[in-house]
């Protein structure tokens, strides 16, 4: 269990919102994917953060409030894309295509597809549409479409080492947000893959894509839909590594240190620089032959210019003088 800090009773718990006690936890993995390690302890103040995901329903409610257009909506700048043809730049985002049969998993082109006018409204294409998908999690936003509904509910959006104490749910070390076992009992605890990826998708799970919030059990926080469904957006800018040097403390926005942005950069694509921020959680998408990402110290980066039909995000409210601070082990 983890070390917990004193409670944060004045914290204003939101309708659907959970309470995290702060606490020090192990941080990461060095038994899996090499941008988890090292394994550290970090330290967390307490905060809330939302029991679900973001919702369509919800998302729809800021969207008229305040008369957000999201990234996807809009076409690109050309000024941030050298070399890209102008007929090229067009309003969509990147959508899952299955293909038909088994593909080399190193050309994800082959089942990742830039559409045009595809968008939070019209999640696989401008043909489809979100009616009856109100309990889904909203997806095709980029980071500053997350950062734009995060500050109209008065929160923010989690750091990457709150995130991940919040999807430990109380467990220290375990694999899964749930224990050891990725099915314990035979049973399914997160909207994943089953079958082969990218064309197989067995639905054991009974989902092919996004599943209703709080389809699967909760963690022992309470929470739904840490692991699986759609990826979460971070606040934290990516490194390669994790940062483990107490000088350079990942903090809440407002005072970041550790990962910074101009470390951030794709290094393949030395032209393009978009940086990047830190999702977690794994979606939908996430298969044993391909991406074992279905646990709370998986982590990935996406470009913040970046939406996709399997990445979504929550948030959080905190004291503003909170830090997340790594321990030396």
């Amino acid at each position: 269990m983890l070390n917990e800090a004193p409670s944060r009773t004045e914290l204003p718990v939101d309708a659907g919102m959970i309470f995290i006690p702060g606490g020090t936890f192990r941080m990461g993995s060095d038994q899996h994917y090499p941008e988890e390690a090292p394994s550290h302890r970090v330290t967390v103040d307490s905060f809330c953060i939302d029991a679900t995901p973001v919702t369509n329903r919800q998302f729809k409610e800021f969207a008229k409030a305040t008369g957000h257009v999201t990234l996807a909506e809009i076409p690109p700048d050309p000024k941030d894309y050298p070399g890209a043809l102008s007929h090229m730049l067009y309003a969509g985002s990147l959508t899952f295509l299955p293909p038909a049969k088994a593909v080399d998993l190193r050309d994800w082109s082959q089942w990742w597809q830039f559409l045009k006018g595809a968008d939070w409204r019209h999640p696989y294409g401008p043909k489809s549409n979100i009616n009856g998908l109100d309990n889904h999690p909203v997806v095709h936003v980029a980071y500053a479409d997350a950062v734009a509904y995060a500050c109209w509910a008065g929160k923010d959006l989690p750091t990457e080492a709150e995130w991940e104490l919040a999807a430990r749910g109380g467990l220290q070390e375990t694999e899964f947000a749930w224990g050891d076992e990725l099915t314990p009992a035979g049973r399914h605890m997160a909207n994943t893959w089953q079958g082969n990826f990218p064309y197989e998708n067995l639905n054991a799970d009974g989902f092919s894509r996004t599943s209703p919030v709080k389809s699967f059990p909760p963690n022992g926080y309470g929470l739904y839909d840490m692991i699986g469904n759609v990826w979460e957006w971070t606040s934290d800018w990516y490194a390669p590594r994790h940062e483990t040097d107490a000088r350079k403390a990942c903090c809440i926005p407002e005072n970041p240190r550790g990962a910074r942005e101009q470390d951030s950069y794709d290094p393949c694509q030395p032209d393009i620089r978009i940086p990047r921020k830190v999702l977690k959680g794994g979606s939908h998408l996430c298969a044993p032959n391909y991406c074992r990402r279905y646990r709370p110290a998986a982590r990935h980066a996406e470009p913040i210019d970046t939406s996709t039909s399997h990445v979504g995000f929550r948030c959080v409210i905190r004291d503003r003088s909170n830090s997340v601070t790594p321990v030396r082990a």
